[in-house]
């Protein structure tokens, strides 16, 4: 192998044409031996940002005397010569450096890439995410020399792993990669090359997409379950008797304890089931609620060979239902039990269109990287799961939806016709039908309603875990948005005469039709070719003229930082400047439903000469049917929200300030009439459960919502003793939220004294972004002189992430927003403070809360007091975790003192140890109470 120099670079911001370079670090090293390393600041002729001084330390002091870049090119030209440039996202350090004039013909080898590739299912791929996942010593620190020996550390660890990868996986990439300026082209084509005297099976090279998957002897071979006419109770006690002292857990596993909520939820859900009842069950941290319903549900399903759906609403608990609850009760009870995960067709991989995919190739670096990523994972996976895989971005996340099983047309009487029964979505299917537990999500729940029951198998027994979502679950389903761009994306999919699935229709027809047939169906995609312009140059102006109405609904008010949302209402729709909306989309509908029905037509032509097509073609019918129904979507979704408005629909305009972006929205007004028929009409016995379904001690608000009438309810306490282990902190001098600038001053004071006085183990709960990065950067500078790390959310890195590394930090304080309200879950002394800066009251102004709430006779006491006070409940539950937690909860919002509502906030939480006080005893408190 030749030398390979590491470079990275340090810049006063992303913009390569405005920004400039500050340092430069680059080390030259052939395989394990460095060679050289080279690295000088820069003096950038402008002053650094603070918040790129606070990511490198470096300052303009620094600079001040460095020499400018044009002085040091010349010799990081001569350190480099003609070695290939290895760098992470090396394209920006080039982009930075070929403005000069040079280094352009120095080949660049990515570690994000090569990383993406060989470790498909890495958490995160920044450079410090790698360094630590891969043990390399060195840590990425944003110096430019640090970074550079990291990148290097990375890039032989990673070449170390992509050695031991099949020859024949090794071989396809290069093969496929050829033609593509990508990143992990060089080390693979290097690979190959030392393997070279390696044979390659033949099947290998015939058909590179292998893997446990795609193995028949795995294929699912259990009977599909029959059930029974009349399906026989279960014996209660009998079943209760199972977690009671002496029974069946206790003698499998020692620790198990004894928890008399626990037991009774258990009777409650083994009586619903037996006695086709609905049910509202409330269990509190610490219950085991997924033991208590697991049991009787599948007691029920195995003695009458039947099916009970269990709906979720996060990926975690669905893994923690089948990978642990489910296989210890068939241990603990000695039952042949049966159970499976189904998901939707999206989440799959479809081994037929990403044979398709490969045929053609892939046809830029995002398509090669995810090929690569698909391949290598591939070698592993026995489930064809896409949440096995990091999908980085939604450029990596829409490649993936031209491999995925996401294909209406696709049958699985055609599926199994073209792979043999080795589909993996297929197979999740027929694994369902033969499962005692089903676990879903509450998505995929929601898509089998308004799919008419097409997605799942027959259920009669549904319980629903983290039920507290499934509103929130049903209204993101049923909802519906479009941008511009979304549009002009589609357009460019549907293509022209010689571009995209219209241009594929052509070239796959060319031969195969009889010349008149060939030339009708040339004829329409002419047609069609004429319209897609014309579409995308008036939904241009359609767009523009929802751009300007709300310009002149603002009245100069500016646009925040994120977004800005104005409903479309009644009133709406007779403003003056409206007139111009409805002009621009009636000249778009009568271009657009034209282009609709060409590619009805085009679609109806393929179908009947389906047959014709060659195998790599195959997929042209499915490409063309989900256009046409997108396109039929956005028809019909457009034309209400312009002319005929339904009356149980919100609809809104949403503009993005970051991305200029604007998008227009629908969502449902209510979805209980749609529980009521789909859920509480169409089946025998619904189990309803979460930690939060109560508001101020009552089940009427969720009841009311989901339309719930008729279902039993039970609210059980936590086991846990909340009294001797949670100290509630109120402070009573803190300005109210409505003082801006009072009330913010005084969290940051008491956030950094109390991260102080206890060494982090923080995690501070906000309702507004903006804060929280206020509150980040007054708060940083100070507790890292403490080497408190301060983990922000909205930094880049996942919310997993964040909790990993706060998990991992001996002293840290984690900032979050509304996704670190709840599925937090950090037992111990790593988390032992938690801080609730304001009262979690949804934002007046968001659309659905406003449409919802204009529903009601009391707007704030019916709707936004219940709904914030199951929020709250939910926040307040991520600190105690296990029997042995200690720690303090400390609210920051003096209205639950000050106004009427406010004691409905501390009465719907456990009995804890109360007390209210001045901020500046706080960090006292808590330092006592956790005995530091």
């Amino acid at each position: 192998m030749t030398s390979i120099v590491a470079l990275d670079i340090e810049t006063t911001g992303l913009n390569y044409s405005d920004d400039a370079i500050i340092e430069i670090g680059a080390v030259c090293f052939n395989n394990r031996r460095i060679e050289g390393e080279w690295s000088t600041l820069i003096n950038p002729g402008k002053r650094i940002p603070p918040f790129i001084t606070k990511l490198t330390n470096i300052t303009d002091q620094m600079v001040l005397h460095s020499p400018p870049i044009e002085e040091v090119l010349p010799d990081l030209v001569e350190f480099i010569g003609d070695a290939p440039i290895l760098g992470h996202n090396v394209q920006f350090d080039l982009s930075f450096l070929r403005r000069y004039g040079i280094l352009t013909d120095n080949d660049p080898i990515d570690t994000y890439d090569l990383a993406s590739v060989v470790l498909p299912s890495a958490g995160r791929y920044n450079l410090s995410a790698l360094t630590q996942a891969l043990r390399i010593p060195l840590s990425a620190t944003h110096r430019a020399l640090d970074d550079a020996r990291a990148t290097r550390g990375v890039y032989l660890r990673l070449f170390e792993t992509a050695q031991n990868l099949p020859l024949y996986i090794i071989a396809e990439l290069v093969r496929a990669s050829e033609g593509i300026e990508w990143g992990a082209y060089l080390p693979f084509r290097e690979i190959l090359k030392q393997r070279s005297k390696e044979a390659i099976p033949a099947d290998k090279i015939t058909s590179p997409l292998q893997g446990p998957i795609f193995d028949e002897t795995t294929l699912p071979v259990d009977a599909p379950l029959q059930g029974n006419e009349n399906p026989s109770p279960i014996d209660i006690e009998e079943v209760s008797a199972t977690i009671q002292h002496g029974g069946q857990f206790s003698k499998h596993f020692p620790e198990f304890e004894y928890r008399p909520e626990q037991v009774a939820m258990l009777d409650a859900v083994a009586e619903a089931i037996s006695q086709s009842r609905h049910l509202l069950v409330e269990a509190g941290t610490g219950t085991g609620k997924s033991i208590a319903y697991l049991i009787p549900a599948a007691l029920w399903a195995i003695q009458n060979d039947t099916r009970v759906v269990i709906s979720t609403n996060t990926i975690n608990l669905q893994d923690q239902l089948i990978n642990k609850d489910i296989p210890d009760i068939t241990t603990a009870l000695s039952i042949d039990l049966r159970a499976s995960v189904l998901k939707g067709r999206a989440n799959y991989l479809c081994p037929r269109r990403l044979e398709n995919f490969r045929r053609r190739g892939p046809q830029n670096a995002d398509e090669m990287r995810v090929f690569g990523k698909v391949l290598v994972w591939l070698n592993t996976s026995k489930t064809g799961d896409r949440v096995e895989i990091n999908l980085n971005g939604p450029i990596e996340r829409e490649i993936w939806t031209r491999i995925s099983a996401d294909d209406e047309a696709c049958t699985s009487e055609t599926c199994k016709k073209r792979t043999g029964g080795i589909c993996p979505y297929q197979r999740a299917r027929q694994a369902a039908l033969s499962s005692h537990l089903l676990v879903i999500n509450h998505a995929l729940l929601l898509v089998d309603i308004a799919t008419g029951n097409r997605v799942l198998p027959e259920f009669k027994t549904l319980i629903v875990d983290e039920a507290h979502h499934l509103e929130e679950a049903t209204t993101n389903a049923l909802s519906f948005r479009v941008a511009q761009r979304d549009i002009e994306r589609l357009l460019r999919e549907l293509g022209g005469t010689k571009t995209g699935v219209l241009g594929w229709a052509i070239s796959a027809f060319n031969g195969l039709l009889k010349p008149g047939d060939f030339a009708s169906l040339t004829q329409i995609v002419d047609q069609s070719t004429d319209l897609v312009f014309r579409v995308e140059s008036l939904m241009r102006r359609f767009y523009d003229a929802i751009e300007q109405f709300i310009s002149e609904q603002r009245e100069g008010r500016p646009v925040s930082s994120y977004s800005y949302q104005e409903r479309i209402i009644p009133a709406t729709r007779t403003q003056p400047s409206w007139t111009n909306v409805e002009y621009a989309w009636d000249e778009s509908l009568h271009t657009l439903q034209p282009l609709i029905d060409m590619v009805a037509k085009l679609l109806q032509a393929t179908m009947e000469n389906i047959t014709l097509l060659d195998e790599k073609d195959e997929e042209l019918y499915s490409s063309l049917s989900n256009i046409y129904r997108r396109l039929y979507e956005i028809n019909e979704q457009l034309n209400a929200l312009v002319f005929e408005p339904l009356s149980d629909q919100i609809y809104w305009v949403q503009i993005d300030q970051n991305r200029g972006r604007v998008s227009l929205h629908s969502a449902p007004l209510h979805i209980g009439q749609l529980m009521q028929k789909h859920i509480w009409y169409a089946k025998d016995a619904v189990i309803l459960t979460s930690a939060t379904l109560t508001a101020a001690g009552e089940f009427d608000y969720l009841r009311n919502r989901l339309y719930a009438e008729d279902a039993y309810e039970l609210a059980l306490g936590s086991p846990f003793d909340f009294e001797s282990s949670t100290l509630l902190y109120i402070a009573n001098d803190i300005p109210e939220p409505g003082d801006r600038r009072g009330h913010q001053r005084a969290v940051e004071m008491a956030v950094v004294k109390l991260c102080l006085a206890i060494g982090g183990k923080t995690l501070v709960l906000f309702t507004s972004y903006d804060q929280l990065r206020r509150t980040s950067r007054a708060i940083t500078p100070t507790l890292a002189k403490d080497d408190i790390v301060v983990y922000e959310q909205g930094e880049g890195a996942s919310p997993h992430a964040l909790l990993d590394n706060f998990r991992s930090s001996d002293k840290a304080v984690l900032l979050g927003t509304r996704a670190f309200w709840e599925g937090v879950d950090i037992p111990g002394e790593a988390l032992s403070v938690l801080v609730i800066v304001k009262l979690p009251f949804d934002v007046p102004s968001d659309p659905i809360v406003a449409a919802r709430a204009e529903t009601f006779e009391d707007p704030f006491y019916q709707f936004s007091l219940p709904e914030a006070i199951l929020r709250f409940r939910q926040g307040f539950g991520r600190l105690i975790r296990t029997q042995q937690d200690r720690g303090v909860v400390v609210i920051m919002d003096k209205r639950v003192l000050t106004k009427r509502y406010g004691p409905t906030f501390i009465e719907s939480l456990p009995n804890c140890t109360y007390k209210h006080g001045s901020l500046i005893n706080i960090a006292p408190a808590a330092v006592k109470w956790l005995n530091i």
